[in-house]
């Protein structure tokens, strides 16, 4: 990269800070110096810092890859807020207004353009690319691109095609978890010339991690919300749930409201704007609730359900504590719940005939024939479809997800889409037309007045607004906006806030749809580790919560935290880590044998004092380790 300013500079110019992060400054140094480099940081951790001060340092267009259209959109308004041009292109766009965000990038001095990873395919962007100057790619998510990862995303795969298009310019891959078998697939799909990574530790010192078995969750969630000062956030597994504990806390004179992607994008916004700002002292949320949210203060995270996998529950729980004081990550769980568990993980495995017959459903549904539909996007509404074809939503769901991770379809989220538009024509040409068209002259000189760049940038306007200041009724403004729309004087889009769904290929028959069955059940297995790791973690009595979860990620760490449950029980011992295990290490072994008196076990250790010794068995009993029975000891296995 050709770099022409000072990142120190830049940083302080467009951020107002005097110094990096740990780590920030030497992922930056290596981006610049031509690197493939792979940036793992935890939640919090600076990651966009990484991508967009080296960009500005040196000439050219930085292309930014990422799955999630939501966040998109919201660095891209930050990005403006700074002086910075940024665009974003993704799904819900026109064709026309795709084209227009490619030619700014490409002759209007656009830093960052923002693409999501289904895009990178489409013909207009592949005619384009060669065109762009860029100077850096940044792959957010970037585990997404493992099929081992727990958040595979298909289109991914096809970054690394574009590289030939982009040739000598270095990728910078972000992520915030990624196991060591991920961290080498991310690598290897991205096609690095050598090997680079930096990784800051996920050790989460000022976290307490907390798992605890209990029937009466709502009474140990009233505890917490009652003796933990600060704000909080509660995951739950679906919305019901979340309107029940929300009103719940609610009844018992603690403030809180609930969050789900059923919301409409005014209520979602409403919401987290009243948390973020502590009008309401704690959010009751599915996992919608989360991405992009960096509030600094959060003093502890719930789960009432368990999670699918460790990295879910460890971005999730990592919300808390980001300003580096002590918070809470309490996971409450009971039996049931490890049923339910494992209920959906089977449910998430479709058999292959149900698959194909969804799949066959949505392609008639939109009256696609075999060979066509390559390209196409519809909005989806998946209750008109469920109930057009007599099938149940959960089944419909994991199918789709099955099918976008063959890369036959993609899915986006519901989001909020403002209305927007831009004027096809110029200036002169636009005088010309209000001449002759009086009618409409008053709404032309309205938006004019209200609205700047609308000749180069689609830009977001609001009916409702134009309509009060014509004084005029809503209605008769879209109608007004429809018909030069029509007649091609504006491109006009109006609001969504609908799902869609996007066909990456041509209708297949039936056979074709999953033509990989040793790959689908890879998948199956690699998601049956993954939920296997998690009930580990959930249910162990004998290790220190955080020491398992740096392990999951591949860091080796012997140390107890000292503040998870484990190790709370451990400290009322009054014992030293070496010499727990030292008496350990005699006594186990002979424990699994055969069941010994209490008479027996102090003859194994005579030079330890008799009372510690007594209070390791106590521990060890209270922790299901042993079992006592007719005054003997055993080993349970």
């Amino acid at each position: 990269m050709n770099q022409k300013n000072d990142i120190k500079d830049i940083l302080y110019k467009y951020w107002g800070f005097r110094s990096f992060r740990s780590l920030q400054e030497d992922i930056i140094v290596s981006v610049l110096n031509n690197n493939d480099t792979l940036a793992l940081l935890p939640t919090g951790g600076g990651k966009s810092i990484c991508f967009q001060v080296p960009a500005l340092a040196c000439d050219g267009l930085c292309l930014v890859i990422s799955p999630l259209i939501a966040l998109m959109k919201d660095q891209v308004e930050n990005l403006k807020s700074r002086g910075i041009k940024a665009d974003a292109l993704c799904s819900g766009q026109t064709s026309f207004e795709q084209s227009n965000i490619i030619n700014n990038a490409i002759y209007n001095d656009t830093k960052f353009l923002y693409v999501s990873p289904e895009r990178l395919t489409t013909d207009v962007f592949l005619l384009n690319i060669e065109k762009l100057n860029i100077n850096l790619i940044a792959v957010d998510e970037a585990h997404c691109i493992s099929q081992w990862g727990y958040d595979f995303r298909p289109p991914y795969l096809s970054i690394a095609e574009i590289r030939r298009f982009a040739k000598g310019i270095p990728i910078l891959a972000l992520t915030a978890t990624a196991t060591p078998e991920v961290v080498e697939d991310i690598q290897s799909k991205l096609m690095f010339d050598r090997h680079c990574v930096f990784q800051k530790s996920f050790e989460r010192k000022n976290i307490s991690y907390l798992v605890y078995k209990e029937e009466d969750k709502f009474g140990r969630l009233l505890r917490v919300a009652k003796n933990v000062n600060g704000t909080g956030i509660v995951y739950m597994r679906n919305r019901k749930g979340t309107v029940e504990i929300a009103k719940f806390l609610s009844d018992n004179k603690i403030s809180a409201d609930y969050y789900h992607a059923g919301l409409t994008s005014v209520e979602r916004t409403r919401k987290q704007n009243n948390w973020k700002t502590g009008k309401t002292r704690i959010i009751v949320a599915t996992n919608a609730f989360g991405m992009g949210i960096d509030k600094p203060d959060v003093r502890f995270v719930i789960h009432l359900d368990i999670p699918d996998n460790l990295e879910a529950y460890f971005q999730e729980a990592g919300r808390g504590g980001r300003d580096d004081k002590p918070a809470f990550g309490i996971l409450l769980y009971n039996d049931s719940n490890i049923s339910d568990l494992n209920l959906r993980f089977e449910n998430s495995f479709p058999d292959i005939g149900t698959i194909t017959s969804v799949y066959a459903s949505v392609c008639n549904y939109y009256n696609l024939e075999i060979g066509s539909g390559r390209g196409l996007e519809f909005e989806f509404v998946i209750s008109d479809f469920c109930n057009t074809f007599h099938i149940k939503p959960a089944i419909v769901v994991n199918c789709l997800k099955i099918l976008e991770l063959q890369n036959i379809i993609t899915l986006s989220d519901a989001f909020y889409n403002p209305s927007r538009l831009l004027f096809k024509v110029d200036r002169e040409t636009l005088y010309d037309f209000e001449l002759r068209n009086p009618s409409v002259t008053p709404l032309i000189k309205a938006i004019l007045r209200t609205y700047g760049g609308v000749f180069t940038n689609h830009v977001n306007i609001d009916e409702n607004k134009l309509a009060r200041t014509l004084d005029a009724p809503v209605d008769l403004v879209e109608k007004h906006l429809n018909y030069l729309n029509s007649i091609e004087v504006i491109d006009y889009v109006m609001a969504s806030e609908k799902p869609k769904i996007f066909f990456n290929c041509e209708r297949l028959d039936a056979k074709n749809v999953m033509p990989d069955l040793n790959l689908y059940l890879q998948r199956k297995k690699s998601a049956k580790q993954r939920l296997d790791y998690m009930l580990a973690y959930v249910t162990s009595t004998s290790k220190c919560r955080s020491s398992m979860l740096l392990s999951y990620f591949g860091e080796e760490n012997n140390n107890r935290c000292g503040n998870c449950d484990y190790c709370r029980q451990r400290n009322k011992l009054s014992l030293g880590n070496y010499e727990f295990d030292r008496m350990l290490e005699i006594v186990k072994p002979e424990l699994i044998k055969k069941a010994i008196t209490i008479e027996e076990i102090y003859s194994l250790v005579p030079n330890i004092d008799q009372e510690k010794l007594i209070r390791m068995v106590r521990w060890l009993v209270d922790n299901d380790k042993i079992v006592e029975n007719s005054g003997t000891y055993r080993w349970l296995s």
